[in-house]
């Protein structure tokens, strides 16, 4: 499958100094991107390096690419992409998501009902979500860049903050994701960590079917 070459290279930042207790370093890993496609059911696994603040992980769902922008480098999207995700931050390209009930992926494709239009929720811009630097946390400041998210493919994960270290609890529901052109994938969040160790928080895991 085809993986920008850089995907392995620059995600490799992770938090420093006092903050290294808190979020841990990223681990070298040797193969990101769309990594297993079972062709008969269009049922693949997206694994991706999310783990640094400073990048933004675009994914294409028909070219099966996943493309590295350093976004504090300036570095410009890819001409073509469906979802992109900074830390566990979502995005998507004019599209839009809703959450279902459902929390096996190949039984809601095959027997769920759409979610109806107006459950499916668009990216809103924010410039306080999106952070490119934790490393003065601990004094209150954090950096933010303002960009588009989306509300509702953020629940996969919910981070409370308000203990240290923070508390992670994935959601296990199947969301779907409406393009801009009106391709329909179910996505489930599998995992949230990895690395070398399988413990390194800020891998992500992404389970996907087209529907």
């Amino acid at each position: 499958m085809a993986i920008a070459a850089c995907a392995a290279a620059v995600l490799l930042t992770g938090c420093e100094g006092i903050m290294s207790g808190l979020y841990d370093e990223p681990d070298v890993v040797s193969e990101y991107g769309f990594t297993v496609t079972e062709t008969t059911m269009s049922h693949g696994t997206i694994y991706i390096n999310c783990a640094g603040y400073t990048h933004w992980v675009y994914l294409n769902f028909e070219a099966e690419t996943a493309d590295s922008v350093d976004i504090v480098a300036g570095m410009e999207p890819p001409a073509e992409w469906d979802l992109a995700v900074h830390r566990y931050d979502p995005k998507t390209n004019g599209g839009s998501v809703a959450m279902t009930d459902a929390t096996d992926i190949d039984d809601y494709v095959d027997g769920g009902d759409v979610p109806a239009d107006g459950a499916f929720v668009a990216d809103v811009m924010t410039d306080s979500v999106i952070a490119t630097d934790m490393s003065g946390m601990m004094d209150g400041v954090i950096v933010y860049t303002q960009d588009y998210y989306n509300t509702e493919l953020a629940k996969w994960l919910d981070v409370d903050t308000s203990t240290m270290p923070p508390i992670y609890t994935k959601n296990d529901n199947v969301f779907v994701l409406r393009t801009q052109d009106g391709r329909m994938y179910a996505l489930r969040l599998e995992n949230y960590m990895g690395g070398d160790k399988g413990t390194t928080k800020g891998y992500m895991t992404i389970e996907y079917r087209s529907m």
